[in-house]
């Protein structure tokens, strides 16, 4: 016993140092619901089905510091995707994260995969904080020529993110890794935002390069940049936003595409409850007036805490478009009407 004691002693003693100078956490999320929606096939149809990533995208992840001396850590981050109706990956093994850098006082440096400067800004301003049923903040319905949205990762990136007081800027470069051509394929990301005596103020660009068009010697360029602005006062918050979208093509006789997303949203929160309206509207352009959709979203949530780390919620959401052009509530699914209206109810717990 005395031995056991002993050996018990000398591992926690090792355990206690190593945790000193690394810390690795395992985390994530799970998060399903079931959802109603209609019109939701060519046949006018209506369905219920279980959803994962209700109110977030359903993740797991490793992360990790190591504590280099004089201010100075490495850290890395390795996320993945869980279709949690299924069970499959969602993606690639880590779709969602895949890095490794150095931190101090000069901010993070970052090498591999992961969100863009402008995802993390921007997702800090949607009401909704950018739930997949139902938020347009980084990519509208997928309906229409293009979803007017933003890159939400870069692979092959160099990330840098630094803060001063209540700011926060950073930028973002994703290699092209086209030979003989660095431009091809290259996308850009940078920001700022402050926060501070209940005020938060964002803005940011990003620049998506395609590759060259033989026939023409151009290529597609996507931009997009957005401006934010958010305050909180006791128990409520307000929240305004919008994205300016283009996209220039690089074949010929090609017309650009343009349209510019605003959203906003008040949130009341009194613990257990948090409750939540939002709207979001995509302003179609370039496009002849008979399919100018111009589709807009009203959305509803409520949210109550069961732990710290465990949530229920409900969301509702009606979208509509102009001019009898199809619209959906997702990014992701096509609609086959001119509305569509869905209700998710669902579970989330964090670890």
């Amino acid at each position: 016993m005395k031995k056991s004691a002993l050996a018990l002693a000398v591992l926690a003693a090792l355990s206690l140092n190593a945790s000193a100078q690394t810390n690795v956490q395992v985390y994530g999320l799970v998060d399903a619901g079931v959802e109603y929606v209609n019109h939701a096939a060519a046949n006018d149809g209506s369905v219920v089905r279980v959803v994962s990533g209700g109110k977030n995208t359903s993740r797991w992840g490793f992360r990790g510091t190591e504590d280099l001396g004089g201010g100075l850590k490495a850290v890395f981050n390795l996320e993945g995707g869980i279709l949690l109706d299924t069970g499959a990956q969602d993606g690639n093994l880590f779709k969602r994260q895949a890095n490794v850098g150095l931190e101090g006082d000069f901010g993070r440096v970052i090498i591999g995969r992961s969100f863009t400067t402008t995802y993390d800004l921007v997702i800090k301003f949607d009401p909704m904080g950018f739930a997949p049923n139902y938020s347009w903040a980084t990519s509208g319905n997928a309906t229409g020529p293009s979803k007017y949205g933003m890159t939400t990762a870069f692979d092959n990136l160099i990330k840098y993110t630094g803060h001063t007081g209540g700011f926060t800027y950073g930028a973002t470069v994703g290699m092209g890794e086209q030979a003989g051509n660095s431009s091809d394929g290259r996308k850009y990301a940078v920001g700022g935002s402050w926060f501070g005596s209940g005020l938060g103020l964002m803005a940011s660009y990003e620049q998506i390069n395609g590759n060259t068009v033989v026939a023409t010697g151009n290529r597609d360029k996507t931009t997009a940049f957005h401006l934010g602005a958010t305050y909180k006062q006791g128990p409520l918050q307000y929240t305004a936003a919008m994205r300016g979208y283009k996209l220039q093509s690089g074949k010929a006789a090609t017309p650009d595409v343009e349209g510019d997303t605003y959203w906003g949203g008040v949130t009341y929160a009194v613990y257990p409850w948090t409750l939540t309206g939002a709207v979001y509207h995509i302003d179609t352009k370039n496009l002849s007036s008979a399919k100018d959709a111009d589709p807009t979203m009203l959305v509803a949530r409520a949210m109550y805490s069961l732990s710290k780390r465990v949530w229920l919620y409900a969301s509702v959401a009606h979208a509509k478009a102009d001019h009898g052009q199809l619209v959906g509530l997702s990014r992701d699914d096509p609609g086959f009407a001119s509305t569509q209206t869905g209700i998710t109810t669902g579970i989330q717990y964090r670890f």
